[in-house]
């Protein structure tokens, strides 16, 4: 179980009225403003901020809430709220399992694959990586510094090639060899660009013709890019079937709150964080964890 109070210091820097002495300050009008201002100040989202406002309004009636303090628990319930009823486990059935990463550029793909070989690595399991970005010409030499340093195999084409047919033969060559996982690089692309988004549904498609199954496609997003993100899982999320989201650099981030309007929005998990650098920092998202941080005084 993850602490988020450290990596989320930024974040949690929206949240400062909530807390010290402040904490018994009886409620009037204002309260609601400035619930207002932390909320979107943190990247929940206007639309969503009016909907948490409008909710604790209701409940602090039903409640009876008196200080800040009464209000706090009311607003904390809510958001755990909103980030329950999702499974957040990764699927790993198949023979093997295969996991497809998309995103745009310069959002830590890369890295995240590496983080998540070595997550399945001490888990036991044969892992074998797909170099799916063709494109840019570092991307396979960086992927296979990963698998050299996690100790996994890795599957790569010639540059330029067919990002389809690298995922499928890296499929092929973990069920001849006995290899439980298949964890697929593609390459970045912005998600307002039609063509490179139909190729995601390209890749989805072969992808399942082959000997495994793809029964997780997550889209790695930035943070730090706060509303632009959600643009972004919406985009990605029509070219395909996304499972799950990891959401990178929210040790850096002060736009940790755009959790909150993915998972209302879209219905789309968060699965994973990325919290820092070292091959450990990538961790199963824990909602509970997650908004206690946020009001933590400390």
């Amino acid at each position: 179980m993850v602490n988020f109070s450290r990596q989320l210091s930024n974040t949690r820097k929206k949240f400062l009225f909530f807390g010290g002495a402040s904490r018994g300050r009886l409620l009037d009008e204002s309260i609601w403003v400035e619930i207002e201002e932390a909320l979107i100040g943190a990247d929940v989202g206007v639309g969503l901020t009016l909907k948490i406002v409008e909710n604790l309004k209701e409940g602090s009636k039903k409640k009876n809430a008196e200080t800040l303090d009464d209000l706090t628990e009311i607003l904390k319930e809510q958001l755990k709220k909103i980030l329950s009823g999702h499974d957040l486990s990764l699927a790993s059935d198949g023979s093997p399992a295969v996991w497809l990463l998309v995103g745009a550029n310069g959002v830590g793909k890369t890295t995240t694959i590496g983080k998540l070989a070595h997550r399945a690595q001490n888990g036991e399991s044969a892992v074998v990586l797909a170099a799916g970005d063709t494109f840019r010409a570092a991307a396979s030499e960086q992927l296979e510094l990963w698998a050299e340093r996690t100790g996994v195999h890795i599957v790569k084409g010639a540059e330029g090639a067919d990002p389809s047919s690298v995922i499928y033969d890296a499929t092929e060559f973990a069920s001849a060899r006995g290899a439980t996982l298949v964890i697929a690089d593609t390459a970045g692309r912005l998600h307002t660009k039609k063509n490179l988004m139909e190729e995601l549904s390209k890749i989805q498609r072969v992808a399942e013709k082959g000997s495994g199954t793809v029964n997780e496609i997550l889209l790695v997003l930035d943070s730090t890019t706060g509303q632009n993100g959600l643009a972004q899982a919406s985009q990605f999320a029509e070219a395909v079937d996304l499972t799950g989201i990891v959401l990178t650099k929210l040790d850096g981030s002060s736009k940790g709150g755009i959790i909150f309007a993915i998972q209302e929005q879209l219905g789309i998990p968060v699965k994973l964080v990325g919290i820092g650098e070292d091959l450990e920092d990538l961790v199963p998202f824990d909602a509970g964890n997650f908004v206690d941080a946020l009001f933590e005084t400390k």
